[in-house]
């Protein structure tokens, strides 16, 4: 088993203190449960059924047809 070190300020530490406590776990099982909960490569199936639930959303395709080619935009650096 692989160790990490977080760090966290006293507003968040207090916040895992006080969920891992509610929850009667460590606070090392609490955060990992955590990652596992929300890290994820996939969408929730909850989102991927939102697919299409929207039948006015409109395309690309159609706010600019092809006649109409519209550039991107430059992107902005950080």
């Amino acid at each position: 088993m692989s160790q990490i070190t977080l760090y966290l300020d006293e507003e968040t530490e207090q916040l895992v203190l006080e969920r891992a406590k509610a929850s009667g776990v460590s606070k090392s099982r609490w955060v990992a449960d955590a990652i596992r909960r929300h890290a994820h490569e996939v969408w929730p199936p909850e989102f991927q059924q939102l697919a299409g639930a929207f039948p006015d959303f409109p395309l690309r395709e159609d706010l600019f047809p092809e006649d109409e080619q519209v550039d991107d935009l430059p992107r902005l650096g950080f």
